[in-house]
């Protein structure tokens, strides 16, 4: 059966979220990978921009699974996990470059959604596939807190390559994307779906892999430009190898009995902030105050 990324990516992508004191939300974006580690033992990566993690204060952060129903309708289940013991970082960082992992324990019905990490993007991706300038790439996100409906789902847009040269990744480590980037983006996988315009009908299928993560936007005297910065994914399988070396233990999902459900902030459903928003989308009657999130600043 052909692999259709844009739907397992929009599975395997979640919100990630802390809330804070005055009521505001720190929000980011991330997404989880299946690697075996090196005895062969399964696990579950969560892959996210390391300025997510290092801008949430407190030592526990919620992870936006979603859980199938039996009438096919899904329910937004966010669960909580520790990402600090007191100063001690649980999550693992790439050295130069705005990478995390974290290695994370949790119910099949969560993990399943993983992906492979076969599906990122390798040295020579790009060439193989002819990447080039003015190619059209998606990305999955929560921006400003938002998910796509109450089922907590993320939001996919699209932009165009803006940069040149786009490789190799080790000279040019990140590349440009002409698209909004909004507060809550920062994290979220960057991916080709097809690159179709310069292939003949006898050439291979069209190519399907993920680039990299989103990890900044572009500011010029405090002015946004409506371009982001892309990490290139050889960056987050350097930072997932550094998982083998460090053997840090994985993180542990808390399962409270019953999870509390809480319905995903929506277009248009109200405050992004504090409580819980309306399930349904309505207008708000008032501008919120926007959520605190990774995406706010240049790591």
């Amino acid at each position: 059966m052909p692999v259709d990324l844009s739907m397992d990516l929009i599975h395997a992508t979640v919100q990630l979220e802390q809330p804070q004191a005055n009521g505001t939300r720190t929000v980011g974006t991330g997404f989880l990978i299946s690697e075996p580690a090196e005895d062969g033992t399964p696990r579950t990566i969560l892959v996210t921009a390391n300025h997510v993690l290092n801008r949430m204060p407190g030592p526990e952060m919620r992870i936006g699974f979603r859980i199938q129903n039996a009438d096919g309708t899904w329910t937004y289940a966010p669960q909580s996990v520790i990402i600090r013991q007191g100063d001690r970082e649980l999550w693992t960082h790439h050295a130069t470059r705005d990478v995390a992992v974290l290695r994370i324990v949790a119910p099949p019905e969560f993990t399943r959604a993983a992906i492979p990490m076969d599906w990122l993007a390798r040295d020579t991706t790009f060439q193989d596939d002819n990447v080039t300038p003015g190619d059209e790439m998606l990305t999955l996100g929560f921006p400003r807190g938002l998910s796509s409906n109450t089922a907590g789902f993320p939001i996919l847009r699209s932009g165009r390559v803006a940069s040149f040269p786009l490789t190799p990744a080790t000279a040019y480590p990140t590349f440009l994307l002409d698209f909004s980037v909004f507060p809550g983006n920062s994290g979220g996988p960057v991916y080709v779906s097809a690159i179709t315009e310069r292939r003949e009908p006898s050439e291979a299928p069209p190519a399907q892999f993920i680039a990299g993560i989103l990890t900044e936007q572009v500011e010029l005297n405090s002015e946004r430009l409506g371009i982001g910065v892309v990490t290139h994914a050889r960056y987050v399988r350097e930072t997932i190898a550094l998982l083998d070396a460090s053997q840090t233990e994985p993180a542990q999902v808390f399962m409270p009995t019953p999870a509390p459900i809480i319905q995903a902030a929506t277009a248009g459903s109200g405050p992004v902030h504090g409580s819980p928003p309306a399930p349904t989308p309505v207008p708000s009657p008032a501008p919120a105050p926007p959520a605190k999130t990774g995406g706010d600043q240049a790591p």
